[in-house]
């Protein structure tokens, strides 16, 4: 096994070595389970798990720590509603990727399914936590099993997939994880290595993956990102904005997580107020508005609603038969003319302030959805001449009861 190299940056104390421990069983499972795979790919959102994985290991790769595979396609699941420093900071590692020769897919969802244009488009209103959340399937798991299963067509044999999947100090064990400890034939399940990907039916048996950094604790990931990759020594990566993006230094202590900007599943927009609690970004406040729209947008007099009894293919009665549906068409106009107000007075102040602008919406989705609004487009099974969602209507329960009106 070759050893890591001990500069300053490896200095003696606990914490210094717990981290050169992380790395050293990271090449481990990457010795063990790479070379039975020609070909890698690795899945990239841009977090903080996944930007460790990907920059680690091309740095593993270059300075020969671990064998470079014959093909390894890089993956980024761009759902085009990351928080902006995210954005940016993926940009900027493509750059340096392809600066090494490393080609980045970018996997995007068809136009029509993007977030923006699903819902100011389409009319289907903003994902929710309980019967309609969306969202994740559509922007990020689907397009990515779509390319995975391009590539794999692509290629002969299988593919070893690398994730940025992170379990912590619970799967460690006496500091070392067990080998055998994975999906395929393990009681716990919570290995590096599994054969092959459920999720995806067309990839069942030609991909497995590996999560390299399945042990490593937070804390690891913080100092890989902020202090170990931008230093040349480790590669010279632009990973420290992703750091601050999560709260820098404080990050680490309340385990950070992010999510889309103006997620409508999210109670609160913790990540976007720890951003903008940093000056560099405080033109981004607008940003906050994007929430305020989702919330106003599932309103009744934005919506329309099933009038009577609706049935459904198979004849039954729905389980709920007045039910809001699509986001009225003035409504969808109107979110649109906001979010695009929103994205030019960030890009104003951008300018004035010599910072990076945003793209919430493009001229491709802009086009897209006033085109899909003149149209009179509805999601299926509503036509449009529904009333609308505020309209005073007689109850009808699912057994096909009505109760009147007692007033008009």
């Amino acid at each position: 096994m070759t050893s890591l190299r001990q500069g300053d940056i490896f200095a003696a104390g606990a914490q210094r070595l717990q981290m050169t421990e992380s790395i050293e069983l990271t090449i481990q499972s990457l010795q063990a389970y790479g070379a039975d795979h020609a070909h890698w790919g690795l899945a990239w959102s841009g977090g903080k798990d996944s930007s460790a994985t990907l920059t680690l290991i091309i740095w593993l790769i270059d300075t020969g720590r671990i064998k470079t595979p014959k093909t390894l396609t890089i993956f980024y699941a761009d759902t085009r509603q990351e928080l902006p420093p995210l954005a940016i900071a993926a940009r900027q590692i493509m750059d340096e990727l392809e600066e090494r020769g490393i080609h980045v897919e970018v996997v995007t969802a068809p136009l029509d399914k993007r977030f923006m244009v699903y819902i100011l488009g389409r009319g289907v209103p903003p994902p929710n936590n309980n019967t309609l959340r969306w969202c994740t399937r559509q922007i990020k798991i689907d397009p990515m099993t779509a390319a995975l299963e391009q590539r794999l067509a692509e290629l002969d044999g299988n593919v070893l997939m690398i994730t940025g999947v992170r379990q912590g100090e619970s799967a460690i064990r006496d500091k070392r994880i067990e080998m055998s400890c994975g999906k395929d034939g393990a009681e716990c399940g919570q290995g590096w290595y599994q054969k092959v990907l459920p999720e995806a039916k067309g990839l069942k048996g030609r991909l497995a993956t590996l999560a390299p950094l399945l042990h490593w604790r937070v804390c690891h990931v913080w100092e890989w990102l902020k202090h170990w990759a931008p230093q040349a020594e480790f590669g010279d990566w632009s990973t420290a904005m992703i750091a601050d993006a999560y709260g820098g230094d404080e990050a680490e202590e309340i385990n950070a997580r992010t999510g889309c900007t103006g997620c409508p599943l999210a109670s609160e927009d913790k990540a976007l107020d720890t951003i903008l609690l940093n000056p560099y970004w405080a033109y981004l406040a607008p940003l906050k508005r994007i929430k305020r729209l989702w919330r106003e947008l599932r309103e009744p007099h934005h919506r329309l609603r099933k009038a009577g009894i609706e049935r459904l293919k198979d004849g039954s009665i729905a389980a709920n038969p007045q039910r809001m549906g699509p986001i009225l068409l003035e409504s969808r106009l109107m979110g649109l003319e906001h979010i695009l107000a929103i994205q030019t007075e960030i890009n104003e102040a951008a300018i004035r302030l010599g910072r990076p602008t945003v793209d919430l919406i493009n001229a491709e989705e802009e086009a897209r959805i006033r085109e899909l609004i003149a149209l009179e487009t509805w999601p299926d099974g509503w036509e449009g001449d529904e009333p609308t969602a505020d309209t005073p209507l007689d109850k009808i329960y699912s057994d096909g009861a009505v109760q009147p009106l007692l007033f008009v």
